[in-house]
């Protein structure tokens, strides 16, 4: 088989898969039939160095991309007459093929590193947030804030700092946070 073909295909074959992929990506993706939490979505998904949702450099997209430009960059350097030979234009296809790939995986990354920052507030940066009391706090046990954080409402389980009880609809103040217990003081 000659190796023009052979490129010919590489490229067909990612840029068929792209084309595919890109008009059928909601069709069957993204639907969650049960298992185990967390684990649905697209291919795409994967985890990164710190155990976020990110993107894989083993992606279907970053391998679509690698066979299309080596199918691409073969075609290119197989029709030239310095490197028309098989031990220069598949090296030199290769070498292009994971620049491409590689640059892919970066701009993905970094576009999914933007996308999907979480709007889960930080537990560190919540002292000294106001917050409104939604279940009253005895003096020696547990009651119910709500407050503001990122432009989202949450709620938790607080305690009274001074250990004195807290009316409902109070206004407070988060003192501090220990484990999945917020301390608050009236304002």
């Amino acid at each position: 088989m000659d190796l023009f073909i052979a490129y010919v295909i590489c490229f067909g074959v990612g840029l068929v898969f792209t084309i595919v992929s890109a008009f059928m990506a909601d069709v069957f993706g993204g639907h969650d039939f049960g298992g185990h939490d967390g684990v649905g979505g697209h291919a795409e998904a994967g985890f990164d160095s710190n155990d976020m949702p990110g993107f894989s450099p083993l992606s279907p997209t970053t391998i679509a991309s690698f066979v299309t430009a080596f199918g691409g960059f073969g075609m290119i350097f197989s029709k030239f007459e310095a490197t028309n030979t098989p031990w220069l234009s598949v090296p030199l296809a290769l070498i292009g093929a994971f620049v491409i790939a590689g640059l892919v995986f970066m701009l993905f990354r970094a576009i999914f590193r933007r996308t999907q920052g979480s709007s889960e507030a930080q537990v560190s940066k919540l002292a000294g947030t106001a917050a409104t009391v939604i279940k009253p706090i005895p003096a020696d046990g547990v009651g119910e804030i709500a407050y503001v954080c990122s432009g989202s409402r949450y709620t938790a389980p607080a305690r009274s700092t001074g250990a004195t009880a807290i009316a409902n609809g109070a206004a407070v103040r988060i003192t501090r946070v220990v484990g999945a217990q917020f301390y608050v003081e009236v304002v």
